[in-house]
């Protein structure tokens, strides 16, 4: 897995302040996307055990608390994604008390497969669908285009 920009302190994408991973990799070509860069999986720099270790050094990191992690792209559930993208999530579950799980992915609920299923049973929040122009709207609550849903997964078990 590549990822393209990787973001320690965040406040835009999604609740609190956040830690931010932008993957590389989406086959879903929206019109009008804003982060046309990272449609191709060889896109931006190698996804590191030493980024994941500085993801979890970050979400733990007590001088900023941070509400949780973003994945946001590209599309984390795209095809070369799934296996380091469910690894992470798995490893914030583990070793960051607390922390919420944000995705964006352009694919709907209804069109995931097994594995990606695996992924959204630990994500807290998911905002899927792709961007549509024609649909876009910037007054949205998370989401750039009207067909876009935010599921509120679980509720979140911050303790700070």
């Amino acid at each position: 897995m590549n990822y393209s920009k990787y973001y320690p302190i965040d406040v835009l994408n999604g609740e609190g302040t956040r830690c931010t991973l932008f993957v590389s990799g989406c086959i879903h070509n929206c019109k009008g996307c804003y982060n046309q860069s990272t449609w191709s999986p060889d896109a931006g720099e190698l996804f590191t055990d030493q980024v994941a270790d500085q993801i979890i050094q970050d979400l733990n990191d007590q001088r900023i608390k941070k509400q949780g992690l973003t994945l946001s792209g590209g599309d984390p559930l795209h095809p070369a994604n799934v296996e380091q993208i469910l690894k992470l999530i798995q490893r914030v579950k583990r070793e960051c008390e607390g922390k919420d799980i944000w995705m964006w992915t352009g694919y709907v609920l209804s069109e995931l497969n097994k594995k990606q299923k695996q992924i959204i049973e630990l994500v807290d929040v998911l905002i899927d669908g792709k961007f549509v122009k024609d649909l876009a709207d910037p007054s949205l609550a998370w989401r750039g285009s009207s067909n876009q849903v935010v599921h509120y997964l679980r509720k979140a078990s911050v303790n700070e």
